[in-house]
């Protein structure tokens, strides 16, 4: 399959030639219907409203909101004129905000008002104070002393900021087509153009520098995989600052020239209302998202019967969740996908026509122009198939490297171009991948290795068990226990003892947790990955009480 040497606003403008009139992107809650052509339009004159401020290429441009029509457009909108898009996790704080603005040197910030509860003004104004008394484009802050220029997404006026439709004026105004076109034609494809930061499920974040190239090819791979056409209607409730929204959703989307049906937030109901009323024929989510929305009082109600296809990702994929998507969603071509941010992000994936077997049990094979292996961890020596190790994975789609930080990339990526993924997997002789761990995850009780995700597939199978995480802790004895935290179906009455016996006879007395604790939720990235070191934290805290 060849690779493509465009630039994300090169792929745009393929499509809204090739499409003019078919839609690109739809927002139900909104009513907004843009066809590719209409689009594209407002690309360019996002493009044009952040050259205005004087943004040049390459330089670092933050934004920090949930998945509005804005986040969309300045996405191919830095695509165009070659600032970096630094993606800001929706669920920061100051001190995180703060972190993130220094360390990817970000001279520009596109904020949401507020997300869930939280004032993003508020938070930017206890940051830089001086915004009360700045003119637009001249913030002169103490704490953040690059940060230049504020656009907050509202008709409402802030003091030192503009508004988005005040730098779409701006440009319209004061940049030329001519110049537009210069600096569009002066970007390359192998340029950085992405900015993610890692999510943080352990230690600070990194910032991992991906390129044109990196992020056009991942998402036409994952669109081949899916079967994906023009004619497919793709509903996105994943959020765009991380690789699962803006990756696997909307450049596999975009490749295709398919429509995305795009949901501002995750609610499971507005997913089951946009999928029917749409009708669309692909959903992507994380497994909760998919346990939530097939678990919701008013699942039947909604005529799912166009779904074919989507994908699963963001963490470990029950096996019960992934039948019911396929046998009650009617989603039968549904795949797996697994990578990381810094692979732009996905290296396997299932394919529609593999057997239900393999799509339970496995990640798929490796995405075409990519390398994988698996080796011993700590050494680049090959095991053996079906033998676990530390999966590494060579090609395209590798980051260039973490921003500002050389010696966590030379951790991660090694002489020879691999990267180590820190991630356990078993590779089988037909080329399908099986993730087991994390190497960090990965518990050492009393000399035996033992894998979480193991125990996790068992312990849901009982039927009173909606979802469950296994994680180790310190102990005196055999240096680590085990810990599930369980989340119940609604009325159960199970107990830490029913669960026990539920183990007995089926597994391995030292693969029994020796502590069941049941919770409601758990803590999450906004992503939708489970912290399991804050599970490990509220394990240690509890039984340091009893």
């Amino acid at each position: 399959m060849p690779l493509m040497n465009l630039t994300v606003g090169q792929l745009l403008d393929e499509k809204a030639k090739k499409h003019p009139e078919h839609e690109a992107a739809v927002y139900p809650e909104k009513g907004i219907r843009w066809t590719y052509e209409q689009f594209n339009e407002k690309v360019n004159d996002a493009a044009k409203g952040l050259m205005a401020l004087g943004i040049e290429k390459g330089e670092h441009v933050a934004i920090w909101s949930d998945n509005k029509p804005e986040w969309l457009t300045s996405q191919f909108a830095s695509g165009k004129m070659g600032a970096v898009l630094v993606t800001v996790n929706t669920s920061y704080q100051a001190s995180e905000l703060e972190y993130l603005l220094k360390q990817s040197d970000a001279t520009t910030l596109i904020l949401a008002e507020s997300f869930k509860g939280t004032s993003y003004i508020e938070i930017l104004k206890e940051l830089c104070p001086e915004l009360e008394n700045s003119n637009k484009g001249e913030l002169n802050s103490t704490r953040l002393p690059k940060l230049k220029n504020v656009i907050v997404l509202s008709d409402e006026e802030y003091n030192g900021c503009y508004t988005w439709n005040e730098m779409i004026e701006l440009g319209s105004q004061m940049i030329p087509d001519s110049s537009f076109q210069e600096r569009y034609d002066s970007l390359q494809c192998d340029e950085v153009i992405n900015m993610q930061y890692t999510s943080g499920t352990t230690g600070f974040p990194k910032g991992v520098m991906l390129t044109h190239y990196n992020i056009v090819n991942n998402g036409k791979q994952i669109a081949e995989c899916m079967n994906f056409t023009k004619d497919d209607r793709l509903c996105i409730p994943v959020p765009f600052f991380h690789c699962f929204g803006c990756v696997l959703g909307v450049l596999a989307a975009v490749s295709k020239g398919a429509t995305m049906v795009i949901l501002e937030q995750f609610d499971p109901e507005k997913v089951l209302k946009a999928v029917s009323r749409e009708k669309c024929t692909a959903l992507h989510g994380v497994p909760t998202m998919f346990i939530a929305e097939l678990n919701h009082p008013n699942f039947e109600q909604y005529d799912l019967s166009h779904l074919r296809t989507g994908i699963m990702a963001g963490s470990n994929c029950p096996i019960e969740v992934m039948k019911d998507v396929i046998n009650k969603m009617g989603i039968s071509e549904i795949t797996i996908t697994y990578g990381q941010t810094e692979s732009s992000p996905a290296i396997t994936q299932t394919r529609t026509d593999d057997p239900i077997e393999r799509r339970v049990s496995t990640v798929g094979k490796k995405h075409p122009n990519v390398e994988i292996k698996v080796v011993e961890p700590g050494t680049n020596k090959e095991v053996k198939s079906n033998q676990p190790g530390e999966l590494c994975t060579r090609g395209y789609h590798v980051m260039k490297g973490y921003y500002n930080n050389e010696e966590e990339t030379n951790e991660a990526i090694d002489q020879d171009g691999w990267l180590h993924t820190g991630d356990i997997a078993i590779l089988d002789e037909d080329g399908y991948v099986q993730i087991t761990g994390r190497i960090k995850d990965m518990v050492i009780r009393g000399g035996e290795n033992i894998y979480p995700r193991e125990i996790e597939e068992f312990l849901y199978q009982h039927p009173d068990v909606v979802d469950v995480q296994v994680i180790g802790i310190p102990d005196a004895k055999y240096g680590e226990e085990l810990v599930a935290w369980v989340i119940t179906q609604e009325g159960s009455e199970i107990t830490e003892e029913d669960l026990k016996a539920f183990c007995e006879g089926s597994i391995a007395y030292h693969k029994t947790p020796k502590y069941i604790q049941f919770t409601h939720e758990y803590p999450m990235t906004a992503s939708g990955k489970v912290q399991k070191y804050k599970l490990r934290q509220q394990s240690e805290e509890l039984l340091a009480r009893h």
